[in-house]
């Protein structure tokens, strides 16, 4: 009985030196959390005023996901022996000078992906990659600061594809104005004088026109997540037949170094390249007969970010 008794006093003392002992070390662990998190703020509030200095700052992120697949005598398929494949890549960078007096932005993105559909038991099939998504943008930004938060400013901005049909068609903006940059992250460009450039080929209905040029741009950098959307806006003055909006945006996780995870996505409307689509399977297709879809795209893959 007195060995019974020790050896449950002993179990006792020791499940509470145990408990002790787990509540001082997370007491521990909360200490220096808090004392991480000071000095995580102190960190940040440096880096935004390294970030506030003049000069340039230079920044690129690049997403690429994909996947392969392959069936041999998967006979609940219409196709039982096919390979399918399918690869994406997406680039968002930039090249910003920043001074007391001006600012001089640049950005591009690159969105370009491939897919195959190879059935290996129709010889006439092609077994190639073919492109199913091709965007290309550029755009030039310098403004001269009248204030803190607005500058007169220019513009240049071409959009087009990079691997099928250059410049076929292209969209080129050039105008002037006003751009406001109400937050350090954000960009508001206004430029009510803007001339629309149309660049096409062979018998494409494309016309230009001269209009208003509407661009908000957002970059956020914060604890490893990278944030960029930018809308871009033609409004024609001749009418909205040959108006358009671009809006792009990019999201990514750093989990370790330069390595994370992103997400791309992109929405256009655009009723002269929807008119010139038409037109490719019915000759009379007008603006008032058509339908001015919404064109989309979106990748989801592993990211790399450089600064």
């Amino acid at each position: 009985m007195k060995k019974f008794i020790l050896a449950l006093s002993f179990i006792i003392g020791f499940s509470s030196l145990n408990a002790q002992t787990k509540e001082e070390l997370k007491a521990l662990q909360a200490v220096k959390n808090d004392s991480i998190a000071v000095l995580q703020g102190k960190a940040d509030a440096i880096q935004g005023e390294i970030d506030a200095l003049p000069g340039w700052r230079l920044k690129a992120t690049g997403t690429i996901g994909g996947s392969v697949s392959g069936f041999n005598n998967w006979y609940s398929k219409e196709t039982p022996n096919s390979s399918v494949g399918n690869f994406g890549i997406n680039i968002n960078a930039y090249a910003d000078l920043i001074e007391d007096k001006f600012f001089w932005k640049n950005a591009t993105n690159i969105n370009i992906g491939w897919v195959k559909f190879d059935d290996k038991d129709d010889d006439s099939d092609s077994d190639a990659y073919e492109v199913s998504t091709d965007v290309f943008s550029l755009s030039s930004l310098y403004g001269y600061k009248v204030s803190k938060t607005f500058a007169v400013s220019a513009l240049m901005e071409y959009r087009s594809t990079l691997v099928n049909n250059f410049n076929d068609p292209g969209f080129l903006d050039i105008g002037v104005g006003g751009t406001w940059t109400p937050i350090e992250n954000l960009v508001v460009v206004i430029h009510p004088a803007n001339y629309n450039f149309v660049f096409s080929s062979g018998d494409s209905q494309y016309d230009s026109t001269f209009g208003a040029k509407v661009v908000a741009d957002y970059t956020k950098s914060f604890k490893g997540i990278n944030l960029k959307s930018n809308l871009s806006v033609f409004m024609s003055y001749e009418g909205s037949e040959y108006s358009n909006y671009t809006w792009t945006n990019s999201f990514s996780y750093t989990f370790w170094k330069s390595l994370g995870v992103g997400f791309d996505f992109g929405l256009r409307k655009n009723k002269q390249e929807a008119l010139n689509y038409a037109l490719d399977s019915d000759p009379d297709a007008t603006f008032d007969s058509i339908d001015n879809d919404l064109q989309s795209y979106w990748l989801l893959g592993l990211n790399i970010t450089l600064d």
